[in-house]
């Protein structure tokens, strides 16, 4: 089954200074030589954001074999339903709730899920509370 990376675990990979290289460089090349690697659109527009040439991303990914995943529109009521979950507990929390958009973890998270992919990332926390059915690959138990 193709793994989905979500943005952090493609940066580390390709940043040799990071502190997840190892750990990030190791679960690309495993997926890309075995089930495979994909990205979505969403992951895509993060990377070209942060990106010095981020005309080249799209391309670069393509010549490691990446797959470009398109986002079903019905991951869009499981972002939102996650999001609006997100948003009732900081208000709980006394915690700011002025955002009225899903961040883009909601709209990677709910197309994991989805299509019950696995999910390469660093950033555990919120996938584990909002998209508990998605299994995590991280670098860390």
């Amino acid at each position: 089954m193709v793994t989905l990376f979500d943005t952090n675990a493609l940066i580390y990979a390709f940043d040799p200074a990071s502190p997840f290289h190892a750990w990030a460089s190791k679960t690309l090349f495993e997926a890309l030589s075995t089930s495979g690697a994909a990205v979505n659109p969403v992951i895509l527009a993060e990377l070209c954001v942060g990106d010095q040439t981020p005309e080249t991303v799209e391309g670069r990914l393509k010549r490691l074999s990446v797959a470009f995943l398109d986002l079903p529109c019905a991951a869009s009521e499981r972002a939102a339903e996650a999001f609006r979950s997100c948003l009732l507990a900081r208000k709980e929390s006394g915690l700011e709730t002025e955002r009225k958009v899903p961040l883009p973890d909601f709209f990677i998270g709910a197309h994991a899920e989805l299509l019950n992919l696995p999910l390469a990332t660093v950033d555990t926390t919120r996938y584990r509370i909002y998209f508990p059915k998605v299994g995590l690959v991280t670098p860390r138990p």
